[in-house]
């Protein structure tokens, strides 16, 4: 894989830390609507030799059994050697067989903490991934007016858990396609997701040519998915017949081919997939390049998968965990 990467995707200038401090203080409120907490960028200009680590938020919810949800995230995060950071949506009673209860958390503090961060460390890309609600997806559509204007932004449209419990409610499926998918760098669906983010909206039936959105496969659905308005979409490949990822960027369609592990761990696979791939947006890969590192960090994932946690889908392992164990002294 060739791996090519841009100066920078949100092309932002870089200005001193004391200067974008100063301008940070005094600066009046902008118009309705409009951007607002320009913090400084995680990383230094590009002509220095040793650039920060990136910085790289996700928006989800938490997994009580750490295999999925911002657990899986930071892990994929600290692989991809990028400071994670968190802003919690909702906390699920989670574990590799079962979803036994959800709590949303309150719509002003999940604003709240991607304001803290902003304001603080400054963000160089965002993962979102489960929201659950439409209050939920209003908060978070608040929450990325606060970042730079072209941060990179990955939406993993999560709507039912390894485990099949739903997680995004039936009426919030059109708030999250009408009031995030528009803003997004490029988006994450599984083959399952596609099809329904295809069923639920006209625009997208419509350069479908009206077809069975069911009976649609990955290229079809990248296509239709694409008119809703992302710059980039990739159907990961995990539920067709093969392990292949289905590229568009709204001119060219990419394979990206993978191998298929059966005897793995799988629980937690699209969210390592998301978060890797925002992870290299922010080390300044194109989103092709990142589509495809995320690819195979996320295959090896449920390769090393742990299947001996729990009695369910045991959690992929984006940290070679087992590797890490203390040697017997």
């Amino acid at each position: 894989m060739s791996r090519q990467r841009e100066t920078r995707i949100d092309a932002r200038p870089h200005r001193p830390r004391r200067q974008r401090s100063r301008e940070r203080r005094f600066r009046r409120p902008g118009p309705a609507g409009a951007r607002r907490g320009r913090a400084r960028s995680n990383l230094r200009a590009v002509t220095t030799p040793d650039p920060r680590v990136p910085a790289v938020l996700s928006i989800a919810g938490s997994d009580s059994g750490g295999g999925a949800g911002i657990q899986a995230d930071l892990k994929a995060f600290a692989a991809c050697g990028v400071h994670g950071m968190t802003a919690i949506t909702a906390i699920t009673a989670q574990s590799t067989v079962a979803v036994d209860a959800v709590g949303p958390v309150e719509p002003d503090l999940i604003v709240a903490q991607v304001r803290a961060i902003q304001h603080d460390i400054g963000i160089d890309a965002v993962k979102i991934g489960m929201l659950g609600t439409v209050e939920t997806i209003a908060a978070v559509e608040r929450a990325l007016d606060l970042l730079d204007a072209g941060t990179p932004i990955v939406l993993d449209p999560v709507m039912v858990a390894e485990s099949g419990a739903e997680l995004l409610a039936r009426d919030a499926r059109g708030a999250l396609v009408e009031r995030l998918l528009p803003r997004v760098t490029v988006t994450t669906p599984n083959l399952l997701e596609a099809r329904a983010i295809v069923a639920g909206h006209e625009r997208a039936r419509t350069v479908a040519r009206g077809a069975d959105p069911a009976q649609l496969d990955a290229p079809e659905l990248a296509r239709a998915i694409h008119a809703l308005g992302p710059r980039c979409v990739v159907v990961t490949g995990g539920h067709r017949e093969h392990a292949v990822d289905v590229f568009f960027d709204g001119e060219t369609l990419t394979e990206i081919p993978g191998e298929r592990f059966p005897d793995g761990a799988a629980h937690g696979s699209g969210c390592t997939h998301s978060s890797a791939l925002a992870a290299h947006l922010a080390h300044r890969f194109v989103p092709l390049a990142a589509a495809q590192a995320a690819k195979r960090i996320a295959a090896r994932a449920v390769r090393d998968g742990l299947r001996e946690i729990g009695r369910g889908a045991g959690p992929v392992d984006a940290l070679g965990i087992r590797a890490n164990r203390p040697a017997d002294t």
